[in-house]
This record gives structure tokens, sequence and C-alpha cells, in this order.
């Protein structure tokens, strides 16, 4: 008997509809990943994390920060990260999508309303699914139908508290979340603002703090800033109002019960918060790169977002799969985004313009792209 017939079905039904995931080493020129400011490798990085091993800080925690896995490093991280973003405390977590199960799991209590953009990442959604709060979706990027959905809401006898879920920035779409607007929302309606920074952290606002940077501190506010992404590092930051980090600690399972992050990983992201203030010119070079890429592939009907993730929408998504295929052929690190990941029908390659290209490159992926489409 096979013990494992069941899952061998489901991989051979994922083959059937071409859908099975494989993983693959990275190569060719950098066109999908987030390392947006070209930090992953840079040398000032490594130097803090030889730095750090050399004053004794260990590679590993050794527990959970609850018992004896809790360093120096994390603390001084999260010192550090409430001051450079202006919030009231921070507390570091193992990963982004820790972050957001733990934020929408945790916060929101029996009898409240968790209104969400329809466009929200997988990991918020996971954290939905355990939480103990009615939650209805909203029009991406709508705050009419955000409005909507908490009038109808009080309408129909609800009394707790409101919590909205966004992005600031959309990881698939590459357009921005309307944070005025919403913040007014929220004020409006004395609700609680749960904003995933990931793919703004680093790249937008000043210093690089985020295009939430002018609600940090805000009692309403709850921002969750990943450390993976621009900032090259690994884990995330919860920046809050002091009572949310101390609810987390007590309250949320995948703090809790997770081993800590390595105590060098602290020391690194201490170190990418220093660069951001110290090295604008890595901004401003990215910014560059979105301009020229905004003129060079916006021709082949690639979007210009104004930020550095453009997609190239087309629809059908054997044809997605192929041309991608064929930059990657071509020497270009560009991958087919599909549904269940983006809605039916909006198949597209994501395009993430960073610091590890040069103008060239974009040049030559825009003459890669006119043959692949062609």
């Amino acid at each position: 008997m096979d013990m494992w017939h069941a899952h061998r079905a489901d991989l051979e039904g994922l083959a059937a509809r071409d859908r099975r995931r494989q993983l693959i080493l990275r190569q060719g020129r950098d066109f999908s990943s987030n390392d947006y400011l070209g930090m992953a490798r840079a040398r000032r990085l490594a130097r803090a994390v030889e730095e750090a091993i050399a004053r004794g800080v260990p590679m590993g925690s050794g527990g959970s920060r609850l018992l004896r896995g809790n360093d120096p490093e994390h603390e001084a991280l999260e010192a550090q990260a409430a001051q450079f973003f202006g919030s009231e405390s921070a507390l570091f977590l193992s990963s982004g999508y820790a972050a957001n199960v733990a934020l929408l799991a945790t916060l929101p209590q029996r009898g409240d309303l968790i209104v969400y953009d329809a466009l929200i990442h997988a990991s918020m959604h996971e954290g939905l699914a355990l939480t103990r709060a009615t939650a209805v979706v909203a029009g991406h990027n709508d705050p009419d139908s955000f409005d909507d959905a908490i009038t109808a809401w009080r309408a129909s006898g609800g009394r707790g508290r409101v919590w909205l879920a966004f992005e600031s920035l959309y990881s698939m779409d590459g357009d921005r979340a309307p944070l005025a607007d919403l913040a007014q929302l929220a004020e409006r309606h004395e609700a609680i603002m749960l904003i995933d920074e990931a793919h703004a952290t680093g790249v937008f606002g000043p210093d690089g703090r985020g295009l939430a940077a002018a609600l940090d501190g805000r009692a309403d506010t709850v921002v969750l800033r990943t450390c993976g992404k621009a900032l090259g590092c690994e884990g995330a930051l919860v920046c809050a109002p002091a009572v949310v980090r101390d609810f987390l600690v007590n309250r949320a399972r995948p703090f809790i019960f997770s081993t800590a992050p390595s105590p060098l990983m602290a020391a690194a992201v201490r170190e990418a918060l220093k660069m951001l203030v110290d090295e604008p010119e890595r901004r401003t070079g990215l910014m560059a790169r979105i301009a020229h890429a905004e003129a060079a592939l916006a021709p082949h009907g690639a979007e210009a977002t104004g930020t550095q993730i453009m997609p190239l929408i087309l629809g059908d998504e054997a044809r997605t799969m192929a041309v991608a295929a064929r930059l990657q052929e071509a020497g270009f690190d560009i991958r087919g985004i599909r549904p269940p990941t983006v809605p039916a029908g909006t198949s597209r390659l994501r395009i993430s313009l960073t610091q590890n290209v040069m103008p060239e490159d974009i040049d030559a992926l825009a003459e890669a792209l006119a043959e692949a489409l062609a």
C-alpha cells in the first residue's frame, strides 16, 4: 500500500494542469527578485555580521523570545526601528508571512469587523482564516467599497472595532493604495489600519521609511515592514503602539511558539536601516532605472506604474509562460505569474526593477521582449 497515494495523485493532477511547481536556481539578469536596492550582497551588511560574530553574537537564538532566545541584538534592533520609523514600538519576527498571520489572527477580536482589500497577500489570508472576527472583502484600492462594507455592517448591528487590512504597494500590480483616503476613513469610523509595507519599505518615503511614513506613531496604525526585500536581509518588523507589541508578545502564537530569528540577522537589519540614511544613492539609482524602464518597456506593453514593479499583462496563461521561458532562455530572469496568484484572465510577466541591473540590461530586455512577443 502506498501511504502517499493521495499526495502523489495531487501532484500528478497539478502536473496535468501545468501547475506543478519546482525549485530552480537563480540565473540570468535579475528582473524578478525583491532585492530592490541591491543590498542583499552589500559588503557593508557582510561586515556588520562579521563584526557581530567578533563581539560574540551567536548564530542561533537557541529558543523562542519568551524562553532563552531573546538576545540584546533583537531588542537593540526594535529600539532602533521604532526610532527610525517614528513608531512607539517595534517587534521583530522571523518573516513577513509570520507577521501578517500573527496580526490578523491575534489583534481583531470576536465581534469585530475586518475589511480587507481584494488583492492582499496570501499571508494576510492565512491570518484571516484564523481570526475570530468577521471578515469581508472590499474592492481593490476602493475607499468607497471599504466605507460601504463598514456602513452595512453597522446597519446590521455590528458594534465591535473595525480593522482595515491593505498593502501600501501591491507586489503584482505595482500600484499604490490611496493611503490618505483610507486614513480619513479610519478616523471617521474609529477603525485601526493594518498596513503591509513589504514592497515600499526602503524604496519610498523619507530615508526609505515607506509610503506610510506619515502615518507612523498614530494610535490607529499598525505597519508591517519586511526586512527581506529592499533591506536585503530577512525577517519583519511590526511598528505599532506599545500596547500592540505587548499584546503580540502575550497572544500571537507565530511569535510565542517560534524560535527567535538569528541575532546575527538582527545585527544585519540594524546596519541596513543605517544604510538607508547613509546611501540615498541606492534609492535615486533605482528611481532612475524605473524611469529608464518605463521608457524602454512600456512600448511593449509593460505598465508604467511609477514603482519598481512593472506588470506586463498577457491574459492567456499558456502564452505568458511561453514568453517567460523564451526570456529566461535569452538570459533574463523573469517569471510568469498566473492564477491563483493573480485573478483569472490576468496572467502576466512580473518585471521587477532592482539595483542589480544596469540601464543597458533594461535595453537588452526590451529587445528580447519584442522578439518574444512577436
